[in-house]
């Protein structure tokens, strides 16, 4: 009896075992697999928050040098990049060339010559006669006025024959006065033909207006390189002084009200070192601009002074392009998570902090960000292990695997 109750005892203990295996051999098949994710670790170290935007150099003053009058323009000989003084002679400015006389136009010229030649021949004849009839008076009144103590003449006659004299003395000096206009009106007939003629000969003309640099630099654009006719204020030749350049950058304007006038910026990505700048100004009036996207940005610019040393950036120059980011926030010691580590349920910052290969749904407070990463001011501690950009898949209290 002893030994039968032995056997169904080990029987039930047998039995027990394999159904605890077989429930935890089911327990393991229904349990869910562990979820692949990304991990990152809480570290402490540095973190600036900045607007990087593109821009591009200018140098800050630039005068445009124009024609002073209007008149024939020399060939600029200068080139882009050219130095300059102040009072260099950049070019010059001649006067209007003469028009060209065709067949007629020099047949009409000469016979209006011809005709002011006859017309002073004859204001030179109206001049001998006029000046005869001048001596003919003034004689005859100085012979009336020796005989006028005597009883032979009159003192009538005396004063009419001084008033003769007066107005012909007063017809010959108009008769002059017609030669001489008639003498300029050949004059002006004449330098039609002659003027013409010496354009055609290449004769170089007396007068040319100097147009030189006002300002000690470089030349930055030939606006006019050709010789030819300019008008007064057309533009020729701009310059300015290479090393005195500024940054300026369009940002967008929900980040310019982030700025200040004296705020630190860095400047990289234009093929040297980097450089330190500073905020100068902020344009108070904004734009439209079209992003590459086709999407219309409110932008404003903002201009920045480069502070390094001349010989960090002596090969930049006008127009080249720079990253520039600004400085809004930095520390040397902060404690910071990946952003995408983070993610808000009701506005609220939380993180799937990783604790034996389980993930625990963890509040957090948040303090600046860069896009990358964000300081975590209190709920972590270094070295715990985030899980990024965590998933619908992802809840509190499931088993995670590293990839």
């Amino acid at each position: 009896m002893m030994v039968t109750k032995k056997r169904g005892s080990g029987k039930y203990v047998f039995w027990g075992l394999m159904g605890l295996l077989a429930l935890g051999a089911v327990a393991l098949a229904l349990r869910p697999d562990a979820v692949w994710v990304d991990l990152a670790k809480v570290e402490r170290g540095a973190l600036a928050v900045t607007i990087t935007e593109e821009g591009k150099t200018r140098v800050r003053d630039r005068y445009v040098v124009s024609s002073p009058v209007a008149g024939y323009l020399h060939r600029v000989e200068l080139e882009v990049g050219d130095s300059v003084i102040p009072g260099e002679l950049l070019t010059e400015v001649e006067p209007m060339p003469a028009s060209v006389l065709d067949a007629r136009s020099r047949a009409e010229a000469q016979a209006r010559l011809a005709a002011a030649n006859s017309a002073l021949n004859s204001a030179r004849q109206k001049v001998a006669a006029a000046k005869a009839d001048a001596q003919l008076a003034q004689k005859e009144f100085e012979r009336l006025q020796s005989l006028k103590g005597s009883d032979f003449v009159s003192t009538e006659r005396v004063q009419q024959a001084e008033l003769a004299a007066v107005r012909s003395a007063a017809i010959l000096r108009s008769a002059r006065f017609d030669e001489e206009v008639v003498a300029h009106e050949l004059e002006v007939a004449r330098t039609r033909l002659d003027v013409s003629a010496a354009r055609s000969a290449g004769e170089i003309p007396v007068e040319r207006v100097a147009v030189r640099a006002p300002v000690n630099g470089a030349v930055l654009g030939v606006l006019r390189k050709s010789e030819g006719v300019v008008q007064a204020g057309d533009a020729i030749v701009e310059v300015g002084d290479p090393g005195a350049l500024e940054v300026v950058v369009d940002v967008l304007s929900f980040d310019a009200v982030r700025l200040q006038s004296g705020g630190r910026v860095r400047l990289d990505g234009w093929g040297g070192p980097e450089l330190e700048a500073v905020v100068r100004r902020i344009e108070p009036v904004g734009f439209v601009d079209i992003s590459a996207l086709g999407v219309e940005e409110q932008r404003v610019q903002v201009v920045a002074d480069i502070v390094s040393a001349r010989d960090e950036w002596q090969e930049l120059g006008d127009g080249y392009r720079v990253d520039a980011s600004f400085l809004l926030w930095q520390s040397d010691d902060v404690l910071n998570v990946p952003a995408s580590a983070v993610f808000r349920r009701n506005g609220e910052p939380f993180v799937f902090r990783v604790v034996e290969g389980v993930a625990r749904i963890t509040p957090i407070a948040t303090g600046e960000s860069n896009g990358l990463f964000t300081v975590v001011e209190r709920g972590l501690d270094e070295g715990d292990q985030l899980v990024r950009h965590p998933d619908r898949q992802l809840s509190d209290g499931v088993r995670v695997r590293a990839r």
